[in-house]
């Protein structure tokens, strides 16, 4: 129940976007909050954005403020981010997760590589 999947990473150049995806199996609606992180090499995992799947409202990280986008498809269980003005400092794996009640990632994803080339 609510295994997650990402998809949509890959290697862009610095400048560019690119859209991520998170398949959730069982139904997205039992999920009260869902998010997005990241792990650079020799880093640790770091929030990236959130989003109530009730309301569509989303928080994000200083460091995304303005470039990247949480949303949710409800009709397809899945949630994306959509990531512009890419740097090579988002270069990292990125990881969905499902938070329990006490808004905590308590689901992870396997991850998805995004590589981002000066």
């Amino acid at each position: 129940q609510g295994h997650l999947v990402e998809s949509g990473g890959g290697l862009v150049q610095a400048g560019k976007s690119l859209r991520l995806s998170c398949a959730v199996s069982g139904s997205i609606f039992s999920i009260n909050v869902m998010g997005w992180y990241r792990q650079a090499p020799g880093k640790q995992r770091e929030f990236i954005a959130t989003i109530i799947t009730s309301s569509g409202r989303s928080n994000y990280a200083d460091s995304v403020q303005g470039r990247f986008t949480i949303s949710i498809d409800k009709s397809k269980n899945t949630v994306y981010l959509q990531m512009t003005s890419l740097t090579p400092e988002d270069t990292a794996v990125y990881y969905c997760a499902k938070h329990d009640i006490f808004n905590r990632p308590m689901d992870w994803g396997q991850g998805t590589q995004v590589t981002v080339s000066s």
